[in-house]
Formats: structure tokens, sequence, C-alpha cells
């Protein structure tokens, strides 16, 4: 099988890998000159982390997992308020858990594809005629490549779902927040932060700290917002929103990079009534994106690059390898996205009486029998599939 993948993401990554392994001639396209530098840390656990075991990463991945002793709650003056030991997480999880940059995810499934994949940046698809047999892409420079399949993995804002599908509107739907990460360095706020991950304890916009070195943080921002239109201007906007935020919100925006080296994004759910058409396919964020307040955005992307990849090579057509791959994730994807919608008050309270509310979950947490529950709720729980 020839099969074009578009998007050098944690979904296309793995797809590739798992395509190449089952024998297919695989060409990957990827629309940035290289690997992305910007995302967040995320709580790698669920069918993601099965995967990535039965794919053999897990070695590399638990030395590059970051150890959080504890997620914080502090207040503008760095007061603790609230907190729950990162180890009640991984109870619950029987320890299968990691605290991973998404960085680090996707070098790691890329150093592991084998040169057979031609992997190509700077590339993405410009147009595509799809049928019944196979579909024609039309790539940036000029170049048409034929395959028997298409597969979208680039991303919320997915190029191939609105050339195969239509318009992102039909699809994206918006929660009401805006989110950013970062990354800079400076020893002093490395050294507050220590081995915790800390969130500012305040309503309508937050902000997270976590080390990753000696003298670099990673941070995650988010704020509620009534208008989904991004800014042109990423840092600029994050000074402006977040300029009422003590403790360390004051040195880590005036330590903020440049825009371009700045992610920044809407936080939204895509929903699609089906994730394929004739011969092209979406995988990942593109048609199940369930945002960071679901959770599990990352080892979903892995699930379904690996039932699709398995469902490929197992069986007779590609038509019945599609459907097989939807009606497996898709019951997955729709609980996680339901509990989407259910954190929005407690991931970022919208006022002091949800603020409080929250305080008093995390101080629940900390009894016997109560922990695992309110650990799980937390966390969100791993979604078979």
């Amino acid at each position: 099988m020839r099969a074009v993948v578009c998007g050098a993401g944690i979904a296309g990554l793995a797809l590739a890998l798992e395509l190449d392994a089952a024998g297919a001639d695989v060409l990957l396209l990827e629309k940035s000159p290289g690997l992305r530098a910007q995302g967040y840390m995320i709580d790698f656990f669920g069918p993601g982390y099965d995967v990535a075991e039965a794919m053999g990463l897990l070695p590399r991945l638990r030395r590059l997992g970051r150890d959080i002793e504890e997620l914080t709650f502090r207040d503008q003056h760095g007061r603790r308020r609230a907190g729950m030991r990162y180890g009640q997480f991984a109870k619950v999880l029987d320890g299968r858990l990691l605290g991973l940059m998404r960085t680090d995810l996707e070098e790691t499934l890329f150093d592991s594809l084998s040169a057979r994949v031609d992997v190509r940046f700077d590339t993405t698809v410009e147009s595509l005629v799809n049928g019944p047999d196979g579909v024609r892409v039309g790539l940036t420079g000029g170049e048409t490549v034929s395959a028997e399949l298409l597969v979208g993995c680039d991303g919320i804002h997915s190029r191939v779902r609105r050339l195969a599908f239509g318009d992102e509107s039909e699809y994206l739907r918006y929660l009401g927040f805006q989110t950013a990460a970062f990354v800079f360095e400076d020893p002093d706020v490395r050294a507050a932060v220590g081995g915790e991950f800390c969130m500012t304890d305040t309503v309508q916009r937050a902000m997270g700290f976590y080390g990753l070195t000696d003298t670099r943080v990673a941070i995650f921002a988010i704020h509620r917002s009534p208008d989904p239109v991004l800014p042109l201007d990423a840092r600029s906007a994050l000074r402006q929103e977040y300029a009422s935020l003590g403790w360390l919100a004051p040195r880590a925006l005036a330590a903020c990079p440049a825009s371009e080296e700045v992610y920044y994004d809407q936080v939204a759910l895509i929903e699609m009534p089906c994730w394929s058409r004739q011969r092209v396919a979406l995988v990942g964020d593109s048609c199940a994106a369930v945002s960071l307040l679901g959770g599990q955005g990352a080892s979903l992307a892995m699930a379904g690059a690996f039932i699709l990849a398995r469902q490929l090579a197992n069986d007779a057509s590609v038509e019945s390898a599609l459907h097989r791959y939807e009606q497996r994730l898709r019951p997955a994807v729709t609980r996680t996205q339901r509990s989407a919608r259910r954190a929005m008050r407690w991931f970022l309270p919208a006022n002091p009486v949800e603020l409080q509310a929250r305080r008093a979950a995390l101080k629940l947490g900390q009894l016997p029998v109560l922990d695992r529950y309110v650990a799980r709720a937390f966390l969100g729980k791993p979604s078979p599939v």
C-alpha cells in the first residue's frame, strides 16, 4: 500500500511508524521546517501508554518522564492554597502514568522511524482528488502523487479535513478558552517551582509552571474568552491578558519569547459524523480533538494511529479497515469529549464560588477512600478502546 500521511505530530508519526512496520510505502508530510519546538506537559496514560509499550517506546519515554512531586495551587504571594500529591494520580492508574513534554514524545516517535519512510518538511497537501480506489494529492511545489490512502493527522485546524470534508466551522466546537505554552530560562523561578507542577489559584485566567532542567521552566497558560479569534501577536496578548497575576507570573511574562516560539490556540473539540470519505481518513485532533480539558489527546492520537494501521494490515479492504477503526475508537473519544465539557468549571473557575469548591474538593482528596475518587476526577478516567 502507498499511504500519504499529512502532519508530523504525535498521530502522524505514530501512524507512519506502524504503517511502515506493516510493509506500507509511507510518505510523511509536515508543513513546518522541522518538528515543532512548542508544546506543553501532558499526563500520558491510558490507551496511548499501552500502545507505546506495544511499540517498544516505554524505556525511552520513562527516561524522559518528569518527576513531579505534587500539583499545587498557589495565590499571588506564592502561598499554597490547595494541592494533591502526584503519587495519588499514579496510584489510581497502577503506576502507568508519565509526565511528558509533548515534544519529547514526538522526538521519540520520529527517531524510531526507519529510513524507508519518506519524510518531507516544508511540505503539505495543496489539493486532492478523492476516489473509490485511490487519491491524487497535490503537494507544495507542484508535485502530484498517487496513493491508496491519504490520512490527515494535521491537527485541529486540519487542511486535509477542509479539502475533503468541508469548512472548519462545521466541526469545531469552541469551548470558551484560549491557551498558550512556552519555555524560558530563569534559575530563580526554577528553584521556586522545585519538583511541583504549580498553578496559580485564580479565576478567569491561570498560569502553570513546571521545571525542566537546572534553569529552564515550562509555562502553561489558559484564560476564558468569549471571542474565539486568536491574537496576531501572541507575546503581547499574553502580557496583557495575564498582567494581573502575581507570584512568578510577571517574571515569566517578561521572559516570554517571540510569538513564533509560543504555542497559542483555541481550546476546542472537533466533532464529525464520519472520519473517512472514500480514500481520505483523519486521525487524532483533525477528527476527534478532545481538548486539554478532557486530557488524553496524545493518548487517543497514539491509539487511533495504532488501531488504523493494524486494521489496514489485517482487513480485506481499505473501506472495511476505515470503518472498523472508527467503530473501535469513537466511543472512547465521545466519552472523553463529554468529560471535557464537565471539566470546564473546576479546571479554570469562573468565579470565587467555583474556586472555593475546587479547594474543598482537593481537601477531600487527602482523605482515605475519597482520594482515589478526587484524583480520578482531576485526571480523567482512561478511555478503553
